[in-house]
C-alpha cells in the first residue's frame, strides 16, 4: 500500500536548538518516532549542517526539506537567501541529501501589490529552473494571504498559472483559516505538491473577565481572535481526508508543524500528534527509513 512519511517542521523547536543544540534536538525527535525533518528558522552555520548530518546518519532521519527566501523578507534582514547564498545553500543541500527547498511566505515587501508580486513570482520560478540543474526542487510555502482575489483570482493560483517549476508545500490550518476547503485545494494542486504541513486548527476557550462586559470591543476582540494552532487530532479538522487527498495529489512528506503551542513543550505537542496520527491508522508511516 502506498504511504508517505511523516515528519517535524523544525520551526517550532528552534527555541529547543539554541537551548540544547541540534544533535539532541533531533535525538528527541527520533526519540518521538519521527523519521524527517523540514528545516526552517534554524542557522544554517558550519556546525549547525555539520550537527544535521551527523543526527541525520546516527537516528535515520531524513532531511526533507531546507528553506531560503528568494531576497530579504524585508531591506537589512539578515539570513541567507538565494539571490545572495545560492552556491552555498546549493552545496547545503548536497552535504545533507536534500533535494527539496522551501520559500517560507511571501516577502513583506510585496504583500498587497499585484505588480510587485507578479515580479516575486518571476524570480521564484526562475531560481527553480536554477536549482533543478542541481536536483534540486523549490517550493512556496502557503499561508492565508494566498487566498486574497486580484480581479477575481486568488493570489495562489496566479502564482500556479504563471510557474511550471515551481512546487507548492499547502499547509492546511492556513487554507482552512482563509475559508477554503484544505482537502478540496490539494486536489486542485495534485502533481505540484510534494511537501505537506500538518496543523491542525482549534476554536480555544474564551476567557473573559467583568471588565471585558463591560467593554464591548474588548469582549469582541477576544471573541474574534479564537483561532488556535493545534496539535495533529485536536482540533477540528478532517486529517484522514487530508492525509489521503495528499497522498493521492502527489505529497511524499506530511509535516507536522504548531505554529503557537501555547505555554506546552513543543516536544510534548509533537508527541500528542505522533500518538493521535498512530490511532489515526498512520504508525508505519513514521519508521520507514528507505528515500523515498
Amino acid at each position: 500500500m502506498k504511504k508517505g512519511k511523516i515528519g517535524v517542521q523544525m520551526m517550532m523547536l528552534k527555541d529547543k536548538v539554541e537551548e540544547i543544540g541540534v544533535y539532541e534536538t533531533m535525538k528527541n525527535i527520533h526519540d518521538l518516532g519521527y523519521r524527517a525533518v523540514e528545516v526552517s528558522q534554524i542557522p544554517m552555520t558550519a556546525e549547525n549542517v555539520a550537527e544535521l548530518k551527523r543526527a541525520s546518519q546516527d537516528f535515520e532521519i531524513e532531511i526533507a526539506a531546507l528553506s531560503a527566501p528568494v531576497e530579504p523578507m524585508m531591506p537589512g534582514m539578515p539570513g541567507e537567501t538565494l539571490t545572495s547564498d545560492f552556491d552555498k545553500i546549493v552545496q547545503d543541500c548536497k552535504t545533507l541529501n536534500c533535494t527539496f527547498l522551501r520559500i517560507g511566505m511571501l516577502p513583506l515587501t510585496v504583500m498587497g501589490d499585484k505588480d510587485k508580486i507578479m515580479e516575486f513570482i518571476a524570480k521564484a520560478e526562475g531560481m527553480a529552473e536554477r536549482l533543478s540543474e542541481h536536483g534540486i526542487e523549490l517550493y512556496y510555502h502557503t499561508h492565508h494571504i494566498e487566498f486574497q482575489k486580484y480581479n477575481g483570482e486568488y493570489l495562489l493560483d496566479l502564482i500556479k498559472n504563471n510557474t511550471e517549476k515551481l512546487g507548492f508545500e499547502l499547509d492546511v490550518h492556513w487554507i482552512q483559516r482563509a475559508g477554503e476547503n484544505p482537502v478540496e485545494i490539494i486536489k486542485q494542486y495534485a502533481g505540484r505538491i510534494s511537501l505537506l504541513h500538518l496543523k491542525d486548527y482549534r476554536i480555544g476557550k474564551l476567557d473573559i473577565n467583568e471588565d471585558d462586559l463591560k467593554d464591548m470591543a474588548a469582549f469582541f476582540g477576544k471573541f474574534t481572535n479564537l483561532i488556535e494552532f493545534a496539535e495533529v487530532g485536536e482540533g477540528n479538522m478532517d486529517m484522514p481526508a487530508v492525509i489521503d487527498a495528499g497522498l493521492a495529489s502527489g505529497a511524499q512528506y506530511f509535516l507536522v508543524e504548531q505554529d503557537d503551542t501555547y505555554g506546552r513543550d513543543p516536544f510534548d505537542c509533537l508527541e500528542t500528534s505522533a500518538e493521535n496520527l498512530r490511532k489515526l491508522g498512520y504508525a508505519d508511516w513514521f519508521h520507514a527509513t528507505e528515500k523515498i
